[in-house]
C-alpha cells in the first residue's frame, strides 16, 4: 500500500505545480500534459489504496488502478485539448467593416461605431481628411488599437444597410 500511497503523493504534487506554474512540462510534443500525467498518478494511488484496503489481492489493485488511471489520463488529456481549442484566438480584423463618426475625426483624434458583429465599443480613429460626427465611414487601415478610416462612398454604403 505505500507505493500506492507515494505514487498518489508525487501525482498530486504533479497536478498542483501544474496549476500554480503552468504547463511546465509535457511529453510527446504535448501528447500528454502534465496535469493529465499528475491526474492519472494520483487516481493510480488512490484507487490502489482503496483497492488494498477492501481486501482485493495486490495484483487486482494493479490491474485495477492501471486500467482507470489510464482512463483518466486520456480523459484529462482529451478535456486540455478541448479546452485550448475553444481559447480565444486572435481578434478579428475590422478592415473594410463601415460604421458612424462618433465625434469629428481628424488627422490626429475621432471616434466611431463599427458595424461589425463584434464591435460592441466603440473605437479611436483618424483619417486623412476630416469627417464630421454622424457621417458613414470605411475602415481601410489597422494601427495598434486605432483604425485609419475614411468617408464611405454612398453606393457601398447604402449596399451594407439592412
Amino acid at each position: 500500500m505505500t507505493l500506492f500511497i507515494i505514487v498518489g503523493a508525487v501525482g498530486l504534487v504533479i497536478v498542483l505545480i501544474s496549476l500554480v506554474f503552468g504547463e511546465i512540462f509535457d511529453f510527446l510534443d504535448g501528447a500528454v500534459s502534465a496535469t493529465a500525467l499528475g491526474s492519472a498518478f494520483t487516481v493510480f494511488g488512490a484507487v490502489g489504496a482503496i483497492v488494498l484496503a477492501n481486501g482485493l489481492p495486490l495484483w487486482s489493485a494493479y490491474v485495477i488502478s492501471a486500467v482507470i488511471g489510464v482512463l483518466v489520463l486520456v480523459g484529462v488529456q482529451l478535456m486540455i485539448r478541448s479546452f485550448k481549442r475553444s481559447e480565444d484566438g486572435t481578434p478579428s480584423s475590422p478592415l473594410g467593416l463601415y460604421g458612424v463618426a462618433r465625434s469629428t475625426i481628424s488627422a490626429s483624434f475621432g471616434e466611431v461605431s463599427l458595424d461589425g458583429p463584434h464591435e460592441i465599443e466603440t473605437r479611436l480613429a483618424f483619417s486623412d481628411t476630416r469627417i464630421e460626427t454622424g457621417s458613414r465611414i470605411r475602415v481601410v487601415e489597422l494601427q495598434g488599437s486605432r483604425v485609419k478610416v475614411e468617408p464611405a462612398s454612398s453606393g457601398a454604403a447604402a449596399d451594407t444597410q439592412p
